[in-house]
């Protein structure tokens, strides 16, 4: 299969960095008969990421496959509000493939990372990309799983939380829609169910000063930072034009 032709395939298809892909695709396949099958993947929607089995992050290729989050480029955002930090003990919360952590132990060395996420497929994901950092990763509902002596010694804890409204799920590109677990995407009737219940058991986990950071879009920006507040946290919100991304961060008083 040319070269050309699987560009003019991801073309019909939609695909915007077809040449691009095609490329990836090509490097990602180890005979013809592959590429053909990896090419037929992607034509039918199956996001890029899980055709050739990582996804690009701050650098990074993190290893993703289906039934896992595939991170976004504006997540590095909170990695870049971590790292500014120099953080010694970080939580990964709701950890997905566990990039956020990969990428922060990778800029601030000798940071001690845990990760935490409910979902077995994605521990397992997040546990194959944090093995060569000798971070521990645990599988529970937020906080349940984690161990004791953790508590009341975060420095920083990273919670890429689902954050779009169920009513606008209808409305995010397919490949998310119709690959991705829902609940990595739905944060309930406005967004802010997950941010609501990590906040409610954050302050047990931080260390006096310790911060929440946490990935939000800009109209759900000052309603995010008054649950904090509520829940007794110094709240403000962050946002970078590099990355289109918007942050509330949360600190213990």
């Amino acid at each position: 299969m040319g070269r050309v032709g699987i560009v003019d395939q991801l073309r019909a298809a939609g695909c915007v960095f077809a040449e691009e892909e095609a490329r990836l695709l090509t490097e990602a396949a180890g005979s013809e008969a592959e590429l053909a099958k990896l090419v037929a993947r992607r034509v039918s929607g199956t996001p890029l990421e899980y055709v050739v089995g990582w996804a690009e992050f701050r650098g990074l290729r993190v290893r993703v496959w289906p039934g896992v989050f595939v991170p976004r480029r504006r997540t590095a955002f909170l990695v870049e509000l971590a790292a500014a930090a120099r953080p010694v003990t970080v939580l990964d919360l709701c950890c997905g493939s566990g990039a956020l952590g990969l990428a922060l132990v990778r800029e601030v060395p000798g940071v001690e990372l845990v990760a935490s996420d409910i979902d077995p497929v994605a521990v397992d994901c997040a546990r194959v990309n944090l093995e060569a950092v000798g971070a521990q990763v645990y599988r529970g509902d937020l906080f349940e799983s984690l161990p004791v002596t953790l508590r009341g010694r975060v420095d920083v804890l990273l919670a890429n939380v689902p954050y779009v409204p169920t009513e606008d799920i209808v409305e995010m590109p397919p490949e998310a829609r119709e690959h991705e677990p829902r609940g990595t995407l739905d944060g309930g009737p406005d967004g802010l169910d997950m941010l609501r219940r990590v906040a409610d058991g954050v302050l047990d986990w931080l260390a006096p000063g310790g911060m929440l950071l946490i990935e939000i879009s800009a109209a759900q920006a000052e309603s995010a930072v008054a649950e904090l507040t509520r829940r007794g946290l110094a709240a403000a919100i962050a946002e970078s034009e590099e990355y289109d991304a918007t942050a509330v961060v949360g600190v213990r008083r």
